[in-house]
């Protein structure tokens, strides 16, 4: 969910930050500095842009897709440099409406309509499907409304 929450905030899909990691020719910049890590490197640049401005946008002490607590945010970056991580970043949909399918996938029938900051639940259920769900419904909906959301997490 990450990477396609990512993916479509990028500036050429609905840009919520100003960053084009997933864009082809990133790679061309990206290579030749992280020639073995050239992936990690475009994950690791959208999810500090998309950290920021989620940060910015909520209070201290809240979790969000982006800043989840430090075991996870190891387990996800420990994936990430390992085969699966390559294999999802290889993977990630080459359009705005592929990725935004996908993310309807996650959702489910939970497409909340949310603008804004809004609660979504509790850190302590994050692997949930009932929680995965939430958060993913929530981006749908604010993709889908041209609009900005910042689903968060209680600690």
């Amino acid at each position: 969910m990450r990477c396609l929450v990512g993916y479509l905030g990028e500036r050429a899909q609905f840009g919520w930050w100003p960053t084009a990691f997933y864009e082809p020719s990133s790679r061309l910049f990206l290579e030749p500095v992280f020639s073995k890590t050239s992936r990690l490197a475009q994950y690791h640049g959208v999810l500090e842009a998309a950290r920021r401005l989620h940060d910015d946008h909520l209070s201290a002490g809240s979790y969000h897709l982006f800043r989840l607590p430090e075991e996870v945010e190891q387990d996800l970056h420990a994936m990430m440099l390992g085969s699966t991580g390559e294999e999802l970043v290889g993977q990630m949909p080459h359009s705005k409406e592929a990725a935004l399918d996908s993310l309807k996938q996650l959702a489910g029938r939970t497409a909340r309509a949310s603008i804004g900051p809004t609660i979504v639940g509790n850190i302590k259920d994050i692997e949930s499907a009932e929680t995965i769900k939430a958060l993913a419904g929530a981006y749908v909906s604010a993709f889908s409304q041209n609009a900005k959301t910042y689903p968060y997490l209680l600690g």
